[in-house]
């Protein structure tokens, strides 16, 4: 019992912006559970995820889906500002075989057309991330932020997202290390 409620408080701490582990804990910290769920279309993603699971460790999982996008880069951007606009939510070819495993599950995506991708989306929709820390890492080719995290937290219904993503420039990961140190991750 004591241990959950000192991941409880640690989880708050975490998604309110204060560190995972605090002074008065060292030496007893939880040692949580950690899922690094990403799609790339591009490797962008795939870079950043990679950067942090050698950072944290933890397990690594690509969400894939059956979706076929065309080689021309407008003519794909084109066919996914669409998929967006019509809510499409392709079906994913694997799945996370016990999501309740884990603690904290970073997901990361590319920012398409303002927001996360479809992808992305159809894995918030196939599980039950109630009550996890869920911290989102975006990628983008310069659009920032736009309301890729807002849009995550309202399709990650009663999960815990984090108020500090990391939001990078493709896949550059600079600040990748002092974010993770920041949210008191870092090995």
């Amino acid at each position: 019992m004591f241990k959950y409620i000192k991941f409880i408080f640690c989880a708050v701490l975490f998604v309110t912006g204060g560190t995972f582990q605090t002074r008065a804990m060292e030496g007893s910290a939880v040692n949580p559970k950690i899922l690094i769920a990403y799609y790339s279309y591009s490797g962008n993603t795939k870079e950043v995820a990679l950067k942090i699971h050698e950072k944290i460790g933890g397990d690594l999982f690509e969400i894939k889906d059956e979706t076929k996008y065309p080689e021309e880069y407008r003519e794909m951007t084109q066919q996914a500002k669409e998929e967006i606009a019509n809510h499409y939510r392709p079906k994913l070819t694997d799945q996370v075989s016990d999501i309740s495993q884990y603690d904290i599950v970073f997901i990361g995506s590319p920012n398409w057309w303002g927001t996360i991708t479809p992808q992305v989306s159809s894995f918030l929709e196939s599980y039950d991330l109630s009550g996890k820390v869920v911290v989102p890492f975006i990628t983008h080719g310069s659009g920032g932020v736009q309301n890729t995290v807002k849009d995550m937290a309202e399709q990650c219904k009663g999960c815990k997202i984090s108020e500090n993503p990391w939001v990078g420039f493709r896949s550059r990961t600079l600040g990748v290390s002092s974010w993770l140190k920041k949210l008191g991750l870092n090995k």
